[in-house]
């Protein structure tokens, strides 16, 4: 039935279809971003059985608090470091084939955790198997700028962001229990072949993807600095908030299970029953959000989310048992009701030959600078936990300040919407 022509099928299905064409056009589905999307969650799905459990699990192999600020750190600049070559690989490559080499590094990095068990193998490892996360990031953006129109885009991104959430969600709920059921050797151990497995699974689903054509100039020879100089106005002040804003998240993340479950008294398992509170809070905002941003304009709602990053760590200060805790992390849940929002503004600030370059070199100075702010907190930390918290309000509050008056002053030349 399904291959006839719609206007062929009998009354109820011919119904049926045409719901379903008008949920699919609502939320902005087409073949690539579908593709894209189940890829995301069989790889994120993998990545974040283990990884959030990480600095707890470096600290049972031995490793220090600055080890672990440097795990973290680690990440942040190599997830910059590989943003703008992830943009210029898939401007080269293309869609498909770009997303299945950055699959199969991943996949090298798991298994280099999965056999060598000392907390070197995680910082080695952390070369390869930021690999899907970081240098994807450009070509996910540039599937949503190539398939959708540009007033599908906040919405097109707040589906891809709802479906990044449904691993955030179900990896640390499936990683908390096989640590809690077989401890942390063998439940890190189990979490590293399944997420091997999902990531080989994810190689299938990214075979379905078709290239479009490229943009003309779009595999020109551009130097970085000429991509920089290409940023609008409005993406250069967007790009200075953004840094304030994530120094303020990344100042506290890597400690924030270490606080969980080292003054809060939880378990493993009840950690990623926070986690889970968090991704269920934000999977409920992104579509009402994405839709309402398309239609009413982007700025208020990531003004919002600027807000909640800088609420977050203030939570954090009375969170000492697992109900203020929950609290906590639904406060976090709410600083992700905006990022489809500012993600479009990227999007529509891009110009459309350099698109994935853009992301690429936008993500790649954010998280440069970003990067400081994993060792800063490891300071702050080792001062008290207190301080570390205050020390990221401060920097959340100085972004959204300054997000606000930029705002404030486009408004009045017509400008963020």
């Amino acid at each position: 039935m399904s291959g006839q022509p719609e206007s062929l099928l009998p009354g109820k299905y011919r119904a049926s279809a045409s719901r379903f064409r008008r949920l699919a056009e609502f939320l902005a589905l087409r073949r690539n971003p579908t593709a894209m999307l189940i890829g995301l969650v069989l790889a994120g799905t993998g990545e974040k059985l283990w990884l959030g459990f990480a600095p707890k699990y470096l600290e049972t192999l031995g490793a220090g608090v600055f080890i672990i600020g440097l795990f973290d750190a680690l990440q942040t600049l190599l997830g910059a470091a590989y943003s703008y070559p992830g943009g210029a690989i898939t401007d080269r490559l293309g869609q498909r084939r770009s997303l299945t080499l950055f699959t199969l590094i991943s996949i090298t990095g798991y298994v280099l955790v999965l056999v060598w068990h000392h907390w070197l193998a995680l910082l080695v490892g952390t070369v390869l198997f930021v690999a899907w996360s970081a240098l994807s990031l450009p070509a996910t953006f540039t599937v949503v700028a190539t398939s959708l129109q540009r007033h599908q885009h906040t919405m097109g991104m707040g589906v891809q962001s709802l479906v990044r959430r449904v691993p955030m969600l179900l990896g640390p709920l499936i990683g908390g229990w096989l640590i809690t059921r077989f401890g942390w050797t063998d439940g890190i151990k189990y979490s590293l072949l399944l997420c091997c497995g999902l990531n080989g699974v994810t190689l299938v689903f990214q075979g379905w993807l078709f290239e479009p054509e490229p943009e003309a100039g779009a595999k020109g020879t551009i130097t970085f600095w000429q991509v920089v100089q290409s940023f609008s106005p409005r993406l250069r002040e967007l790009l200075v908030s953004d840094i304030l804003i994530r120094f303020c998240e990344r100042i506290p993340y890597a400690f924030v299970i270490l606080w969980a479950m080292d003054h809060g008294g939880i378990s493993a398992q009840q950690y990623g029953c926070l986690v889970a509170f968090e991704m269920v809070t934000a999977m409920v905002c992104y579509i009402p959000v994405a839709h309402l941003a398309d239609k009413y304009g982007r700025g208020p709602f990531v003004l919002l989310t600027f807000l909640f990053f800088t609420l977050f760590p203030i939570t954090l200060l009375w969170a000492t048992n697992f109900g203020w805790l929950a609290l906590a992390f639904v406060v976090r849940g709410l600083k992700e009701f905006g990022e489809p929002a500012r993600k479009a503004l990227i999007i529509g600030e891009a110009r459309p030959e350099l698109r994935a370059r853009t992301y690429g070199a936008y993500y790649l100075i954010r998280d440069c600078v970003v990067t400081s702010g994993s060792l800063l907190g490891a300071w702050l930390w080792s001062i008290s936990p207190q301080a570390n918290f205050i020390g990221a309000a401060v920097c959340g509050a100085l972004g959204t300040g300054w997000f606000w008056w930029v705002r404030q002053r486009q408004a009045a030349r017509g400008g963020y919407r």
